[in-house]
């Protein structure tokens, strides 16, 4: 059986290091608070998960044989990081009127499809990390769930500092520069998938 020790601290840096779903989350705690951004964590959770699951499987393959898919990823993600970015910018005062919604749980979750973060993590926990001497299905699920388990708390934390800095963001003015920075950042993401 694999190393839960390594595995666990790999899951622990692929999730709480900076990327597209924690700056996604850091801003969506601010604007929503942490009930209004559950759905989206859990969404990223349970859609890391699967693909996971899928990659231990054998889809991680399909990358390394067909390597313009990941390009296309790339391509892709940078795209859906952009046009987050352009839509966080809309959200400029906390007015339930004005602001745009939270992501929902399917959003969450089919975000990890084109984040390209998330598909190398996803890849390496099939690479490195399946347990040796077990069935594929069960390894799978073994890494799939030590990933969920430790992913959870960790995103979480980024949403929970959004609401920290709520507090800051009441003038609106405040709130504008704090979505623009948090677009920016996403912007940069986009732009270093396309390198």
């Amino acid at each position: 059986m694999t190393e839960l020790l390594p595995l666990a601290t790999y899951c622990f840096v692929m999730s709480s290091t900076p990327g597209p779903n924690n700056v996604m989350l850091t801003a969506s705690g601010a604007n929503f608070g942490y009930r209004g951004s559950l759905p989206h964590v859990l969404g990223i959770s349970v859609g890391g998960a699967i693909q996971t699951f899928v990659t231990c499987l054998g889809l991680g393959t399909l990358f390394v044989t067909y390597p313009v898919l990941h390009s296309a990823l790339r391509v892709a993600g940078a795209l859906y990081l952009l046009v987050l970015a352009w839509k966080l910018t809309g959200g400029v005062v906390i007015k339930s009127s004005d602001m745009p919604r939270p992501l929902s749980f399917t959003q969450g979750a089919l975000f990890q499809a084109v984040n390209p973060k998330s598909w190398v993590k996803a890849v390496t926990l099939a690479a490195v990390f399946m347990p040796a001497g077990m069935g594929v299905a069960s390894g799978a699920l073994i890494v799939a769930a030590v990933g969920l388990a430790v992913a959870f708390p960790c995103i979480s934390a980024w949403a929970l500092f959004g609401v920290a800095i709520r507090r800051f963001l009441t003038d609106p003015r405040r709130q504008r520069l704090f979505n623009g920075i948090m677009a920016g950042a996403l912007a940069v993401l986009a732009l270093m998938f396309l390198r």
